[in-house]
């Protein structure tokens, strides 16, 4: 297993980790094999979508916003309910293909943490399976 640091920079970012998972793949020399991707965090989650118009993520970002503001009548102390819900949305866990060495995804797809609750430092961890 592999535990990789990611610093965000704001309170809600989509942060592509693609190069990280491929540095993984070539560290291990993977050919073909399934590899789980783990956030270890309750703010913070993973999903795949495009790469190749930044307004996706921008789009991801609103919609998230509007459908859980952060400002709401919640009951959670510590003020970052919408996060926890935000991440309970999107997920904690990937599992993705790994063939000839590289990451089967479509012609956009790409990895993305998602940060609800930054800037932070995350944690991801990948293994094969």
């Amino acid at each position: 297993m592999k535990s990789i640091s990611i610093n965000s920079k704001v309170h809600t970012e989509f942060i592509n980790i693609d190069s990280y998972i491929n540095e993984y793949i070539n560290e291990s020399k993977i050919i073909n094999s399934i590899l789980t991707i783990f956030i270890p965090h309750t703010t913070a989650g993973i999903t795949i979508n495009e790469n190749a118009d930044p307004d996706v993520t921008s789009d991801m970002k609103v919609i998230l916003d509007r459908m859980v503001p952060w400002e709401g009548n919640y009951d959670h102390f510590e003020g970052n309910s919408a996060a926890h819900i935000k991440t309970s949305m999107m997920g904690n866990s990937l599992q993705i293909i790994i063939e000839n060495s590289k990451i089967k995804l479509g012609t956009w797809q790409s990895i993305y943490l998602c940060e609800f609750d930054g800037p932070r430092i995350r944690t991801v961890w990948i293994k094969e399976n």
